[in-house]
């Protein structure tokens, strides 16, 4: 009996000691597994938000719990605790960062502000993962879509201030690597806009916009449509209100499509504890505005046929 003692003392205790951790981690992830309290923090109430909350409660399973917050001031008269909070758009992204040490999954953000995001609120500082799906298409994407869409017109440009740093050389190359040449025209100034644009139409087969709100800013964005329209140069866009408005076509990621990534990965949040890496959308739309290809004489193809062709592009790289 002594002996039987002496074994339980001496080898299983510092067994079960050392396993015991383990355990209790396991069991807190089996229980957490099966129960996940999310709350969702718009940025404001408007139809895209409302769309992309919508769609993103139903992509979950009934042990996910949700909660709406249809502003972002909302967070801070929060009761009930969450285990992740889902922000959408911007200004709901830095609330929740700055509020909560919750982890944050932030979406409908473009890449740039996601890289403010950190810089703002750094996680080594704040001990919480801070995620994002952006709004963001790869560049992959889209130089697959013109190449589909547009395959004789291989002299891109594009306009570029400093209200966005873009990887110039990593464009290029993914410009090159599928038979074009790519134009960057640096806008230092409003006053330099309209100059910088006729010039580089002059010299370009296809303009590519960008998220650049210096640039694309209401109030230049259809002027630079009619004069893209009178030097026969079309633009690609980066929605579909783009291509209402005048733009040859556009890919982009509706809330629809973005909320059921984000459920996929709130589901795989649930399952392992864990955010990934910050991420582009992977569901993508084709919108194009045939009325503005035969105005410029060009045979556009269906939105069907582009993806297809850029299906092919994509597996040749």
């Amino acid at each position: 009996m002594a002996y039987s003692r002496l074994i339980s003392d001496f080898i299983l205790r510092p067994l079960i000691c050392a396993l015991l951790p383990w355990l209790l981690a396991l069991a807190s992830i089996t229980c957490w597994a099966g129960n996940l309290n999310v709350t969702v923090v718009l940025s404001d109430n408007s139809a895209p938000y409302q769309s992309f909350a919508q769609t993103f409660g139903k992509s979950l399973p009934p042990s996910v719990s949700v909660t709406v917050l249809e502003r972002a001031e909302q967070l801070s008269s929060v009761v009930s605790p969450a285990d992740l909070i889902v922000t959408v758009g911007m200004q709901a992204a830095e609330s929740a960062a700055a509020q909560t040490n919750v982890p944050v999954l932030a979406v409908m953000i473009s890449q740039r502000g996601y890289l403010e995001l950190l810089a703002k609120f750094p996680v080594k500082k704040i001990p919480r993962p801070i995620s994002a799906i952006y709004l963001d298409q790869p560049w992959e994407r889209q130089i697959n879509f013109l190449r589909a869409a547009l395959p004789e017109r291989r002299k891109i440009s594009l306009l570029s201030s400093e209200e966005i740093k873009l990887d110039v050389s990593r464009l290029r190359q993914v410009v090159a690597q599928r038979g074009g040449s790519l134009e960057v025209s640096k806008v230092h100034s409003t006053e330099e806009l309209f100059p910088q644009l006729e010039n580089v139409l002059t010299n370009s087969d296809v303009l590519l916009a960008t998220p650049d709100s210096l640039i694309y800013s209401n109030s230049n964005i259809l002027n630079i449509l009619l004069t893209s329209y009178r030097y026969r140069v079309p633009i690609i866009g980066l929605s579909q209100a783009y291509v209402n408005a005048g733009a040859l076509g556009a890919i982009f990621s509706t809330p629809e499509q973005l909320a059921e990534q984000t459920g996929a990965t709130v589901i795989s949040f649930l399952q392992n504890g864990q955010l990934p890496e910050a991420q582009p959308p992977i569901a993508f739309s084709i919108a194009l505005n045939p009325q503005v290809a035969r105005s410029m004489g060009i045979e556009l193809p269906s939105a069907e046929l582009i993806r297809k062709k850029m299906d092919k592009i994509g597996e040749a790289k």
